[in-house]
C-alpha cells in the first residue's frame, strides 16, 4: 500500500487519510526546527522500504536540508514552488533538488532544466459549482494577504469607475502588511468608496467556498510569476475571474484579463462583465471549471508528480 509521511511544523493528523503519518518538528528557533526536521527525515529514510521521493512544498529550505540525506541514498528530492520571489535559498534548492515542479514555466522564477510544469492541484469536490442570479451592482471578491504584491490599490482605483462592491478578506501577517492595509483604508476614504468596499480579516479555509458562492466575480491582481491558487479555486467553483497575471492566459480569455497597473482597463473589464446576462455568466463559469478539471485537478497534480519522478 502507498504511504505518505508528512513532516510539518504543525498539522491536524485527523484530517489525513489512514495511509499517512505525521512528524512535527516545531521549535522556538530556526536552528531547532532545522535539526528536528533532519532527525524526522533521517528516521523516514531509515525505514524499509525507503521512501520513493521527498517533496519539499513551497519552502525551499526543506529541499536544501533534505538533499544531503536523501540523494546519496538514491531518493530523489522534488521541489514544488510557484512564486515570483527568487531568493538565495531558492537558488540553492534548485541546484540541490533532483526535480523542480511548478504550475507552469512562468510560475517558477529561475531558468532550470529540472523544471516540470504539472498544473495546480485543486480538490474539485471542495469547490462545488454554484450559479448566481445577477444583481444590479457586481459583487467582487479579493482573497489573500494585504501585501503590495496583491495590487489591491489598483482594484480600488478601478472600482471608482465601475458599479460594483468589493469584499477583501485576508491576513496582515507582517508590519509591512499592516501598514499597507492602513494605506488601503486611506485610499478607500480618499476615493469615497466606504459604502462599497469592505477590508476585512482572514477566514478559515473552510469558509472560502461560501465566500466564492456569494461573489459574481473574483478579482486578482497578484504580481506576475505567482499562480495564485485562489484563482483556480474560484474557477473550480464556476466563479468567473478577472486577473492581470500573464500566467493565467491559458485559463482566462482576453476579456477577463487586464494590465496589472491599469485601473482604467480593469474598470472597463468590470463594466463589460456587468453587461452580461445570467446565461452568459454561467457559461463562462462552467468553462472555467472544465478547464480546472482537465488541467489543474489534485488527481492530475499527483499524476504529474509521479511522472516527473519516474514512479
Amino acid at each position: 500500500m502507498t504511504e505518505v509521511s508528512v513532516l510539518a511544523g504543525g498539522a491536524d493528523g485527523s484530517a489525513l487519510p489512514t495511509n499517512s503519518r505525521v512528524h512535527l518538528f516545531a521549535a522556538s528557533t530556526k536552528v531547532g526546527r532545522g535539526l528536528r526536521f533532519e532527525v524526522a527525515l533521517a528516521r523516514e529514510l531509515a525505514r524499509k522500504p525507503r521512501p520513493a521521493a521527498v517533496i519539499a512544498h513551497m519552502c525551499p529550505i526543506y529541499a536544501v536540508l533534505a538533499a544531503p540525506l536523501a540523494r546519496p541514498l538514491g531518493v530523489p528530492v522534488l521541489l514544488w514552488y510557484t512564486h515570483w520571489h527568487a531568493s538565495p535559498t531558492l537558488r540553492a534548492a534548485e541546484r540541490l533538488s533532483s526535480i523542480v515542479l511548478s504550475v507552469e514555466r512562468r510560475s517558477f522564477p529561475l531558468a532550470s532544466g529540472k523544471l516540470h510544469a504539472i498544473g495546480h492541484g485543486i480538490q474539485l469536490s471542495e469547490f462545488p459549482c454554484s450559479e448566481r442570479v445577477p444583481v444590479r451592482s457586481l459583487r467582487l471578491l479579493a482573497l489573500g494577504r494585504y501585501s503590495p504584491a496583491k495590487g489591491l490599490d489598483i482594484i480600488l482605483k478601478a472600482l471608482a469607475d465601475a458599479d460594483a462592491r468589493l469584499l477583501v478578506r485576508g491576513p496582515a501577517l507582517t508590519k509591512a502588511d499592516q501598514a499597507h492595509r492602513r494605506e488601503l483604508e486611506g485610499l478607500t476614504e480618499e476615493l469615497g468608496l466606504q459604502d462599497r468596499v469592505s477590508l476585512e480579516g482572514p477566514v478559515t479555509r473552510t469558509r472560502v467556498p461560501s465566500l466564492l458562492a456569494d461573489a459574481d466575480l473574483l478579482v486578482n491582481n497578484m504580481r506576475a510569476g505567482a499562480a495564485d491558487k485562489v484563482v483556480y479555486e474560484a474557477a473550480a467553483s464556476c466563479v468567473p475571474v478577472v486577473a492581470s497575471n500573464p500566467v493565467f492566459d491559458d485559463l482566462l480569455p482576453p476579456e477577463l484579463r487586464f494590465a496589472r497597473d491599469d485601473p482604467v482597463e480593469l474598470a472597463a473589464r468590470l463594466r463589460e462583465f456587468a453587461s452580461l446576462d445570467g446565461p452568459a455568466r454561467v457559461a463562462i463559469g462552467r468553462a472555467l471549471r472544465e478547464h480546472v478539471a482537465e488541467r489543474h485537478s489534485v488527481e492530475g497534480w499527483a499524476a504529474g508528480v509521479l511522472a516527473a519522478a519516474g514512479l
